[in-house]
């Protein structure tokens, strides 16, 4: 048996998609299981035990029609039984065309029913704490006679990293017996990212009440945007915040945060993967996304997360996805700080007593 799963684009859907990969090898613990996924998200999933192979999709396959057929007909040469395209767009449709399985899943879509042997409909409400990403993506095993109804996302840290990174802030002058919170001060997008004078007044609020250290997760082409938020935080709080602490690329950031009491911030791929390392973490997401999709195993005291939505819901009256999307600058401006002070002080306080 051969098994391919697609899932292109983003390191939290990657990651999201992994949980696949569990209950496949269960089922058959024998079978050829690979990946595939865009280069930048493979530190996400790497060292995941019940992936066999990673297969990487470039820039160029993505932007060339004649490099994508290329790909796909190197994928049919492996000859899988079953392709699981969770991705569910023109690539991955043209990809699992080619790939010559005979059983094909997939999200339905009218204009791609042809190209799937299984077209399975997604939910639109869950009954559990599982998020709709996690209980759509378990949706896809049904064809294959899996029946999962929740699963975690987990990120596999080798002992030698998670050693060096100990090592790391311990020569950067972190003190382990204080809290450390790692702060998700910029998001994949302008729209998805909190203003940047109410993000300074969250972190301004963690360094007064908790005293802690407090990190920055930005990657170098980002340090200009980010050294904006620190400018805006009170002096006070600039001196809790070691700016010059961060990870040089994803797995050196997620070792980091492993080290870390919590995760706050723009909710996105640095939320996702929190969770995926067991780190406590408080999310903030954008007024276009949707949080019964991505909010993914939400306790109000492990993870916990605010939007918009939750404060003032007749902003959403009568408007579309695409609606909050377009508008997403303007509409961040009424999800002020105020507004979830009190949740996120409550988080703040059973995150510091279990130091």
């Amino acid at each position: 048996m051969k098994i391919l799963v697609i899932q292109q684009k983003m390191i939290g859907d990657v990651l999201t998609s992994s949980i696949l990969f569990k209950f496949l090898r269960a089922k058959y613990p024998n079978a050829l299981l690979d990946y595939l996924i865009n280069e930048h998200t493979l530190p996400v999933v790497q060292n995941n035990p019940n992936i066999d192979n990673f297969i990487l999709f470039t820039k160029e396959e993505e932007s060339s029609k004649p490099a994508l057929l290329k790909f796909s007909r190197k994928i049919r040469q492996t000859k899988y039984n079953v392709v699981i395209d969770v991705y569910s767009k023109l690539s991955s449709n043209v990809i699992t065309l080619f790939s010559g399985a005979k059983t094909k899943i997939s999200y339905y879509k009218p204009y791609t029913v042809l190209i799937y042997t299984h077209n399975i409909r997604r939910i639109n409400k869950a009954d559990n704490m599982s998020s709709l990403a996690i209980i759509n993506r378990l949706q896809l095993l049904k064809p294959l006679d899996i029946e999962v109804n929740t699963a975690v996302p987990k990120i596999y840290l080798t002992p030698e990293e998670i050693s060096k990174s100990k090592h790391f802030l311990i020569n950067k002058q972190i003190d382990f017996t204080k809290p450390i919170f790692m702060i998700s001060v910029l998001g994949s997008g302008a729209n998805k990212t909190y203003p940047f004078p109410y993000m300074a007044k969250v972190i301004d609020r963690i360094a007064k009440q908790t005293q802690g250290q407090i990190l920055f997760n930005y990657i170098p082409n980002q340090e200009e945007q980010a050294k904006a938020i620190y400018i805006l935080c009170e002096p006070k709080t600039q001196t809790q915040i070691l700016f010059n602490v961060f990870g040089k690329n994803l797995r050196e950031f997620l070792a980091i945060t492993k080290h870390c009491d919590a995760l706050i911030g723009n909710e996105g791929g640095a939320i996702n993967m929190a969770k995926a390392l067991n780190i406590k973490t408080f999310s903030i997401f954008s007024p276009w996304i949707d949080k019964d999709t991505w909010g993914l195993f939400e306790d109000n005291r492990t993870h916990v997360s605010v939007h918009l939505k939750d404060y003032s819901p007749e902003i959403y009256n009568n408007k579309t996805e695409k609606d909050m999307k377009k508008d997403a600058l303007e509409i961040y401006r009424d999800f002020y700080p105020d507004l979830f002070d009190e949740k996120l002080k409550v988080f703040l306080q059973q995150t510091i007593s279990h130091k």
